[in-house]
């Protein structure tokens, strides 16, 4: 798998000040890495920064939200043959250097999906509000009880997948916060998902939308779609040709 294609997906909106250079980060750990920077709806300069930093620039019509997306770089992925995608966030939080973490499951074939997580192995020097520390550990018991599998950041947008993870993803992905039903999904489709210990950045620019208020709508909105999601039946993708 070192030799397969690769790509980095890079959902973003209204992220000027940060995604070119999110953009450079990754195009300077590995310059082979193709970068796609979705964009969802900016109304900034976004598309700008990150098409001149070198990377491909999907835009999306208006703004549809984080889940919409990350679906759309799944799709592009997919539609372009690249085998193994990471997913890193268009605000700095996430660092390129740490990718090689995620990508060393995949390589030794060892997992379908790998997820950089503040709290693996005892990892857990992440700072933020109160509220948002509470949510993260509450989704990660909730998670690990309903999928019998051990998890420590079901809310880490930090990713790395294999054309399996891939197409699951880009066939069906959810839409409103949706780590923590992602997590779910891929327990559903029997994927391998692994978590690696990881050091994630302090937002350098612009502000989390994720309020006191809306976290604690959040948690019971996303429980609720994880309760649900254990009961539904998830679109499977058609299997591909041997190539």
């Amino acid at each position: 798998m070192s030799g397969s294609r690769r790509i980095a997906i890079v959902p973003a909106h209204n992220e000027e000040s940060a995604v070119g250079g999110v953009v450079s980060e990754i195009r300077a750990f590995d310059p082979g890495l193709d970068v796609v920077v979705v964009d969802d709806g900016s109304t900034d300069h976004t598309v700008a920064a990150a098409a001149a930093a070198g990377a491909f620039v999907v835009r999306l019509p208006f703004n549809l939200g984080i889940g919409a997306a990350v679906q759309t770089g799944f799709k592009f992925a997919l539609e372009h043959g690249y085998e193994v995608a990471v997913r890193l966030d268009g605000d700095g939080q996430h660092d390129p250097a740490e990718l090689p973490k995620l990508l060393a499951p995949l390589d030794r074939g060892e997992a379908d999906v790998v997820v950089g997580s503040r709290f693996a192995n005892g990892a857990g020097d992440h700072r933020g509000t109160r509220a948002r520390r509470v949510g993260i550990v509450f989704f990660a018991r909730l998670v690990s009880a309903l999928t019998r599998q051990r998890v420590t950041d079901t809310t880490s947008g930090f990713q790395a997948l294999n054309r399996r993870g891939i197409s699951i993803f880009a066939a069906d992905y959810p839409h409103d916060y949706p780590e923590v039903e992602a997590t779910l999904m891929v327990h559903k489709h029997r994927l391998r998902l692994a978590e690696v210990p990881v050091t994630m950045r302090e937002r350098e620019h612009g502000t989390s939308s994720i309020t006191a208020v809306r976290s604690i709508y959040y948690v019971f909105k996303v429980t609720l779609a994880v309760l649900i999601g254990m009961l539904r039946r998830y679109a499977v993708p058609a299997e591909e040709p041997d190539r």
